[in-house]
């Protein structure tokens, strides 16, 4: 039995292609309407599919669909489409919508996929979608984001991710070290958002041309905001902060072509999954790599992807449609898009431009994020501006923030909780009055010490009775991996949230005492230094060396 939703869904679609294909056109009103209310309700995005589609369940098998069984929807001739879709442009351009068109085919059928955007009032409303980027060194993360975000290609030396790199050692050695941001813009039209030189090949035109993340906001209706990590083993410590902290709604894996999933990825992809955040494979490199070669990497990718511990199914993204129909349903469907790509011939890179743009946004995750709960924000960097005081960085996990608003920042050393005033408030480089929860913005804070202010403290609402610091709880774990056994007293790193901090285990519900790999219990912690601002439920990681643990926080002591 379906659920009304999902009849109000088909109900809705049905009367839609009824007013589109109306053959008097005197319902143009109702059709205004009926656009109107679907994109509010979307978040100021909606998609119509005109004539006969393949099954979901058949796009994404390996054979291609059998027509006409595995087809679906009103079958209609080229005029009708043509007249259909100038019907649609014309409506979403009275009601101030965009339209494009994101794929139409004449075989077996006509049909089309037509994309509806409202431009954002302000840079405040632009969607936004983290997306983490994780795999081993030399996978070609940086060059991958680079062409994405910059649109020229790369020469095969790695010219297209000079401009990503934040120091002179990282583009000295080449490998990533911080956790760098990148932001890619797509236009209400469905473009990307790049600059006008990014088929120049000169070096120096390509670093002094590049579009502030402000002019990319506000050409923007959707931003895509890329954590670089780092691949490289020493830095295995930031790329898990980068993990935890930024609460990415997907994370690309980097495979190159030409190695395979080695070193790190594995690891990598085994955190992802303990976070239980949605996968996406990219395997790049495919111009260099011989074709027997990238046939073992891929064999490898779908082995380890439908293996017992990921329980994905891989959907090799090869056409258009797939690119269009997978971003709604991946994460559900436990689905995993797996993208070929090649930095320097930009084979497959439209592909994946097509997927991020229509991703569903982060903040729009209600059971997440929930802006009727009270002010609750977790900083993740901290900085002093010259002139401005204290930045801070983070996310906000419930409620809203306004420029001017009293706040109280804590839990400090020993547990106490300071006022202070929110000065301004920028999002994406840009100045906004007011945030609401799911999105990642910078506060400046008047009258705080940048020493007062560190990584995973928390940002609340004003109150009478400020919220109690945790220095004792208990979780629900389970040890990933550990070569020998684990007692009482081990001290480890523990990540949740933005919270990193090293604990000591102060007891367990194990009638031996002692935890080995593969088990589950109830252990106590206790924070080494400062006491933190942690609640029920959320995950926790903890590692030392090779040892590997993750849970959930089930009471506070």
């Amino acid at each position: 039995m379906a659920s009304t939703d999902n009849l109000n869904d088909i109900s809705d679609e049905s009367y839609l292609q009824e007013l589109i294909f109306g053959v008097d056109g005197t319902e143009d009103t109702k059709l205004r309407n009926l656009l109107a209310s679907l994109l509010t309700s979307n978040r100021g995005e909606y998609v119509i599919r005109i004539g006969l589609q393949p099954s979901r369940l058949a796009l994404f098998s390996d054979e291609p669909p059998e027509y006409p069984k595995d087809w679906s929807g009103v079958e209609r001739s080229v005029d009708e489409i043509k007249s259909g879709q100038a019907t649609v442009f014309r409506t979403a351009d009275e009601i101030g919508a965009k339209a494009s068109i994101l794929f139409q085919s004449l075989q077996p059928s006509p049909g089309m996929i037509i994309l509806l955007r409202l431009p954002p009032e302000s840079i405040s409303s632009v969607a936004e979608v983290r997306c983490a980027v994780i795999g081993n060194v030399d996978s070609g993360k940086s060059t991958t984001l680079g062409v994405l975000t910059r649109g020229g290609l790369d020469d095969g030396r790695g010219r297209a991710r000079v401009s990503l790199f934040r120091h002179k050692h990282e583009i000295e050695s080449g490998r990533t070290s911080s956790v760098g941001m990148e932001i890619l813009g797509f236009s209400p039209e469905g473009m990307p958002v790049q600059p006008g030189t990014s088929h120049s090949s000169d070096i120096e035109v390509i670093r002094r041309e590049k579009l502030s993340w402000d002019q990319i906001s506000a050409r923007s209706s959707k931003v895509v905001s890329f954590i670089d990590l780092a691949g490289h083993e020493k830095y295995l410590k930031t790329t898990l902060y980068g993990l935890t902290s930024s609460a990415p709604s997907l994370v690309v894996l980097m495979v190159g072509a030409n190695a395979g999933l080695i070193g790190m990825s594995k690891e990598h992809l085994a955190i992802a999954l303990a976070l239980s955040v949605p996968i996406v494979v990219c395997i790049t490199k495919i111009d260099m790599t011989p074709p027997n070669i990238l046939a073992e990497t891929v064999q490898q990718v779908t082995k380890i992807l439908k293996s017992p511990g990921c329980r994905k199914q891989p959907v090799f993204v090869k056409s258009m449609e797939q690119a269009v129909e997978l971003p709604e349903v991946f994460a559900q469907e436990k689905l995993c898009p797996v993208f070929q790509v090649s930095n320097v011939t930009g084979e497959g890179l439209d592909y994946i431009r097509m997927f991020l743009n229509l991703l569903p946004p982060s903040d729009g995750d209600q059971d997440k994020f929930s802006k009727d709960n009270p002010l609750e924000y977790s900083i993740t960097e901290v900085w002093s501006v010259p002139y401005v005081g204290t930045v801070v960085n983070g996310i906000l996990n419930a409620g809203i923030i306004k420029a001017g608003d009293p706040v109280l920042l804590g839990p400090d050393t020993i547990g106490g909780w300071t006022s202070t005033v929110v000065k301004s408030i920028q999002r994406k480089r840009a100045p906004v009055n007011s945030a609401e929860a799911g999105q990642c913005v910078s506060l400046a804070l008047k009258r705080v010490r940048r020493s007062a202010v560190r990584k995973g403290m928390v940002i609340i609402a004003k109150t009478e009775t400020p919220p109690k610091a945790i220095r004792h709880f208990e979780g629900q774990v389970l040890i990933l991996y550990h070569n020998t056994t684990l007692q009482k007293n081990y001290q480890a790193m523990l990540h949740c949230g933005a919270v990193r901090q090293t604990v000591r285990i102060t007891g367990m519900d194990n009638p031996q005492g002692i935890l080995r790999t593969g088990d589950r219990a109830k252990v106590e912690f206790e924070f080494i230094t400062n006491p933190e601002y942690i609640k029920v439920g959320q995950k926790l990681l903890f590692r030392e060396g090779k040892t590997k643990g993750l849970g959930v926080v089930s009471r506070l002591l």
